[in-house]
């Protein structure tokens, strides 16, 4: 029985195999890629994004560029397109004015990838957006903007958008810039000790008083760094002048139990004196330029002077 057995299994294999040799191979693949008509948003995209920067948008869902930690869905196409206009004439139309669109097409990530809700950790803290590799940023909670912008308006509108959203991309950029040129090791050494990993839980408030413009930047020098240009370059004097004046009251919280403790204020403008330097000598820029632009463009966007929902080819 054995024996009758392997004899049909030879059998069968050899007619397998001579029916393979006589196969012939088929000169179209069976590998179809998947293509998507295109609509006038995507045209809109190829023409101020693609085609003059180089840069992908990619607004419809990839499992692939998403982060499988955290539960996420699409953007809305309405609201990618308004994400796209703010993208576009906040970041990247400020950079050609004050740096160059050489510069621009040089250093600003080639992808931006929407996702539709925040990413929510553990800790009760959101995640804005990400940057990865100097290639790609992430930015979440797209499907926001159209009811931030309904009800929304004047001065909180502006702070809004720039602490949701437009704060959000400078300070990855800022991530992209310092991968291709690093900060000077003296940033780091202004507050050395005070550096916490799970700065968003942190909820005693002092932190301006210890040094951080934000809770955030207390998580490590790059995020520090990052933190402090870009709250900078999106807000106005006045509001630094502020920021600055709570820092100095704050230490005396600080001080309470440090009496040795230098004033936030101080801590703070000795970060920034070393951020103002490195964008300067490393990628002249100025970043009083750079926020006066900044500022004027959002001023643009807040008085309704900028269609955020057009794809017009212009």
């Amino acid at each position: 029985m054995k024996k009758y057995i392997y004899s049909i299994m030879i059998v069968l294999a050899s007619l397998c195999v001579s029916s393979c040799l006589h196969d012939e191979i088929e000169e179209e693949s069976v590998i179809k890629d998947s293509t998507v008509e295109q609509n006038d948003f995507d045209r809109w995209l190829e023409a101020n994004f693609l085609k003059p920067y180089n840069i992908e948008f990619k607004y419809r869902y990839a499992l692939n560029e998403s982060d499988m930690g955290f539960y996420t869905v699409p953007a809305d196409v309405e609201s990618a397109i308004i994400y796209a206009h703010l993208v576009k004439y906040l970041c990247i139309d400020t950079y050609d004015e004050v740096a160059g669109v050489a510069f621009t097409r040089s250093y600003f990530p080639k992808m931006f990838f929407l996702i539709g809700t925040w990413e929510y950790r553990n800790n009760g803290s959101i995640v804005l957006g990400t940057a990865e590799a100097g290639k790609k940023i992430m930015l979440a909670g797209v499907n926001e903007l159209p009811d931030v912008l309904d009800y929304f308006e004047g001065a909180e509108l502006d702070e809004y958008l720039n602490h949701y959203y437009i704060k959000t991309i400078h300070h990855e950029f800022t991530h992209i810039l310092n991968q291709t040129k690093a900060f000077s090791d003296a940033f780091k050494l202004i507050t050395p000790a005070t550096y916490v990993a799970d700065a968003c839980f942190d909820t005693d408030d002092y932190w301006r008083g210890r040094g951080y413009i934000t809770d955030y930047a207390q998580s490590e020098p790059r995020e520090d760094f990052a933190e402090l240009l870009s709250e900078y370059v999106t807000h106005n004097a006045a509001w630094w002048d502020t920021q600055m004046q709570a820092a100095h009251s704050e230490t005396t919280n600080v001080r309470e139990s440090d009496p040795s403790a230098e004033y936030g204020d101080v801590l703070i403008q000795s970060k920034i004196d070393i951020v103002r330097d490195y964008m300067l000598n490393s990628w002249d820029i100025d970043i009083d330029d750079l926020r006066a632009v900044i500022n004027r463009r959002m001023g643009d966007v807040v008085a309704g002077k900028v269609d955020l929902n057009s794809v017009t080819i212009l």
